[in-house]
């Protein structure tokens, strides 16, 4: 199995790429914060795995219905809204895994709140999309519209480069994989940039001209990435797949092991096909 791991002191020279979510589940608040220490781990007992509730949660809770028992694995889905309590749940001992983020999101948040995490394997890619209440198309935005980002630094970048992509602006040359709002060089239509926490974007469309959604938030939203994105990232393309991340105390233990294998298997491959029919959610394997 292959895996990766993430430490302050590893990834602080690494450049930052682009971003990141039912039976036996609870749900967490949003909120979040650094944690000084990280609790010690345990190798017993069902494996508590931290997923955003779209599509993560609900690809996790079939494989705890129709393929953990089969396989000897016990799962305890807890479900969370926001992207910054998974990494410190995982971190304070409250989890054994989560599965909501890419990896570029991952060392970002290793860089600002400091930690120790293993990444594992990708499982399924989420395009990111352009919503937009008041155009249909792209190119009737109009001059000076506010377009809504992600206020991480990669989402925000990966929102940055979808417009870059379109045409609509360009980015400065080098600043590709962490650009922010003053890499942008060209903008020939004044677009505004406002930054939002990710969760609230779907809730804000009203209140800006266009917004670049993160999938899960968008089917949580009730909008269908192919249909209602007046852009869309090629999700088969995307290096930016959403996956399984512990620790490295667990990252050879069994269960993660198993719940990897499980994953990363057909039946998922077929449970993400037939649910997700819009593309809106794609197999990263």
């Amino acid at each position: 199995m292959r895996h990766r791991s993430l430490t302050a002191v590893a990834i602080a020279a690494a450049a930052v790429t682009t971003l990141a979510a039912c039976g036996n589940s609870e749900t967490a608040s949003d909120g979040g914060g650094d944690t000084d220490t990280q609790a010690p781990v345990t190798a017993d007992g069902p494996l508590r795995v931290g997923a955003s509730v779209t599509p993560h949660a609900e690809i996790l809770n079939f494989v705890q219905e129709e393929l953990a028992a089969d396989a000897g694995l016990e799962i305890e889905v807890v479900e969370f809204t926001d992207y910054v309590q998974p990494n410190t749940a995982l971190r304070d001992g409250s989890l054994e895994a989560n599965y909501f983020q890419t990896i570029p999101y991952l060392e970002q948040f290793t860089l600002d709140h400091g930690g120790d995490y293993e990444w594992v394997e990708g499982v399924h890619i989420e395009p990111l999309g352009l919503y937009s209440e008041s155009v249909d198309d792209v190119d009737d935005l109009p001059d000076e519209a506010v377009i809504g980002l992600a206020n991480d630094p990669a989402n925000l970048t990966r929102g940055l480069r979808l417009l870059a992509d379109s045409g609509l602006i360009t980015l400065a040359e080098g600043t590709e994989d962490n650009a922010t709002e003053l890499d942008v060089e060209d903008n020939p239509k004044n677009l505004r940039f406002q930054p939002l926490e990710a969760a609230q974007l779907p809730r804000s469309l009203a209140d800006t001209d266009a917004s670049v959604i993160n999938g899960n938030y968008a089917i949580d939203a009730g909008l269908n990435p192919t249909e209602d994105a007046i852009l869309l990232e090629d999700g088969e393309e995307s290096p930016y797949a959403n996956g399984l991340v512990t620790l490295p105390e667990l990252v050879d233990d069994e269960r993660i092991q198993q719940l990897t294998e499980l994953l990363r298997s057909e039946e998922v491959r077929e449970f993400i096909e037939g649910t997700y029919q819009d593309g809106s959610v794609v197999p990263a394997f």
